[in-house]
């Protein structure tokens, strides 16, 4: 264990030295690991890692619904279903704003991506609320935080990596998924209301509804009909989830031809950008595979596990120590990064805990319970500052918004998070009653 622990921490050394987290986890684990077994012993797990996870068929997930995402951020699909969302509310104080975290969900469950809802989103809904008057902390905190929902709602790359970690069920995780994510929208459509009406020259009178056009109209349709098939396919028993990647990826592609959205320049670019983001997230497992395999082989799993079981712990209190680590983690790591460093090491706890007879005593049901759970507080650190990926992915955008405004707007949103945390983690049922 102290091995694990010194590891650890020179990991979070690399990583405030700005090194990036894939070479990081892979440097640590590797050399780790031939210090414990020997450099021979240890080449050959490297080699397997980087061997497996290129050619893993499961992950081959990944690229597919990324590249569906990025196919329909091409398109113009996103301006649709702001458009959409702007009719429901642009007649209400705020109503912009409103339309901004709807929309956000309704992108991010065809997208899976938090980072591309934050940054497609951004440039769909940010003119218009600038031209109406709203300050720019509501109206960045509304995307940055609406961008969030993108590693909950189902297809989730965040739930399938975790699945593949875990080796649980991909489309019970989606379902699973489901009301937390419209909990999630629910609860920032409730931040936005209350921070108006706090504060109410944050955004103008209401009455900025704009009219809809025929190919936004399109667009909203397609987008729930594309979220419909996926999830239809794999809950119905239609299609796995890999091939519901596949599908949805034809689907998307199709749908952005049919509405004629799709030029060859946006095509070269979803595929581009498809390429960089597999690339990194595939480096990312990849170093997350090296490290983990160093870590348990120190033994800190086992370790972690024969602590608890000694002090007598309450599983709720070791819960929510897991929760408090990662609003910490979230301080200075991204969401994927947490992940891959921090399941290979608690959910072996986390099947070793009992609950009871309650819905958590079936261990299946339990890891998916806490895949919801990893994933909210995952999506908070995603608006939590120093680091608030989304916050960054937003200032790219617009660069003339100071971060200390983001910041701000995102208090309300990030208090909601905090609640909506607190309700999954103690009322379980809300993510198992659909399975």
């Amino acid at each position: 264990m102290t091995e694990s622990l010194v590891a650890i921490a020179i990991l979070l050394g690399l990583v405030f030295a700005r090194v990036p987290i894939a070479f990081a986890m892979a440097l640590v684990g590797g050399v780790g690991f031939a210090l414990l077994r020997g450099w021979e012993p240890a080449s050959a797990m490297v080699g397997a890692a980087v061997f497996e996870t290129g050619l893993s068929y499961s992950l081959s997930v990944v690229p597919l619904f990324i590249f569906m995402g990025n196919v329909l951020a091409g398109s113009g699909i996103a301006h649709g279903l702001f458009a959409g969302a702007d009719r429901l509310f642009g007649r209400m104080k705020g109503g912009l704003a409103l339309a901004a975290v709807l929309s956000c969900g309704g992108f991010s469950a065809v997208s899976g991506s938090s980072l591309a809802t934050a940054a497609t989103m951004s440039r769909v809904a940010m003119p218009p609320m600038r031209k109406f008057g709203y300050a720019d902390s509501l109206a960045a905190g509304s995307i940055a935080a609406g961008g969030t929902l993108g590693i909950l709602i189902p297809p989730s790359v965040i739930m399938i990596i975790y699945g593949l970690l875990t080796e649980s069920d991909i489309g019970k995780l989606f379902i699973a998924g489901l009301i937390p994510g419209v909990l999630g929208i629910l609860f920032y459509l409730i931040a936005v209301m209350v921070a108006v009406r706090l504060n109410p020259g944050l955004a103008p009178e209401a009455g900025q509804s704009q009219p809809m056009t025929r190919q936004d109209k399109l667009g909203v349709l397609g987008t729930l009909g594309l979220f419909a098939f996926i999830m239809i396919g794999i809950y119905g028993g239609f299609f796995t989830p890999i091939e519901a990647a596949g599908m949805g990826a034809i689907a998307s592609l199709g749908l952005a031809l049919g509405m004629r959205a799709l030029t060859w320049k946006g095509f070269a670019s979803a595929c581009r950008e498809t390429l960089l983001a597999s690339a990194m997230i595939f480096a990312i497992i990849i170093g997350a595979e090296i490290f983990s395999a160093f870590v348990n082989f120190a033994g800190l799993p086992d370790a972690l596990v024969d602590m608890i079981y000694e002090a007598d712990v309450n599983p709720w209190t070791v819960v929510w120590i897991m929760v408090g680590i990662y609003l910490l983690m979230g301080c200075v790591f991204e969401s994927l990064s947490m992940i891959l460093l921090t399941v290979p090491v608690f959910y072996p706890i986390i099947v070793q805990l009992d609950f009871g007879s309650g819905p958590l005593a079936d261990p299946e049901a339990l890891l998916i319970w806490f895949a919801v759970v990893v994933v909210v507080v995952t999506e908070v650190s995603l608006i939590t500052p120093p680091v608030g990926m989304n916050v960054f992915v937003l200032r790219s955008v617009m660069p003339d918004i100071p971060l200390t405004d983001i910041f701000r707007g995102i208090t309300p949103f990030w208090l909601a998070d905090l609640v909506r945390l607190a309700l999954l983690v103690l009322v379980p049922w809300l993510s198992l009653c659909l399975l």
